[in-house]
């Protein structure tokens, strides 16, 4: 899966210009190709980051590519989902969930 318009694949490389120095929130969804339950919410991941297009900032990391990025945000399980404000890790959720629930985790931070 590459990059759509709305959404930013995030490797070791980028991770510090894409999340840790973005101005906007960032919302990544840490995920796999073999896993069933991210197919599920991808669809939600790609609707919400056309619908926050210039407010919230949306990303994917492919834990098989990108297996160190993984480790250093200790995710275990997958999908994970983890919400950076200013650089930092805010709110995190692992495992399915639906569109509001995603919408949930970051629409504080907005």
């Amino acid at each position: 899966m590459g990059d759509s318009t709305f959404v930013t694949m995030i490797t070791s490389e980028n991770f510090e210009a894409e999340v840790l120095k973005s101005p906007l929130p960032v919302l990544i969804d840490f995920w796999a190709d073999w896993c069933g339950p991210c197919k599920m919410i991808g669809p939600f991941i790609e609707q919400l980051g056309a619908e926050y297009d210039g407010r919230l900032k949306i990303g994917k990391v492919n834990v098989d590519e990108q297996g160190d990025l993984a480790n250093q945000h200790s995710v275990v399980s997958i999908p994970t989902l983890v919400v950076y404000k200013n650089g930092n890790p805010v709110q995190r959720q692992v495992g399915a969930a639906n569109k509001s629930q995603i919408e949930a985790l970051f629409r504080e931070f907005l």
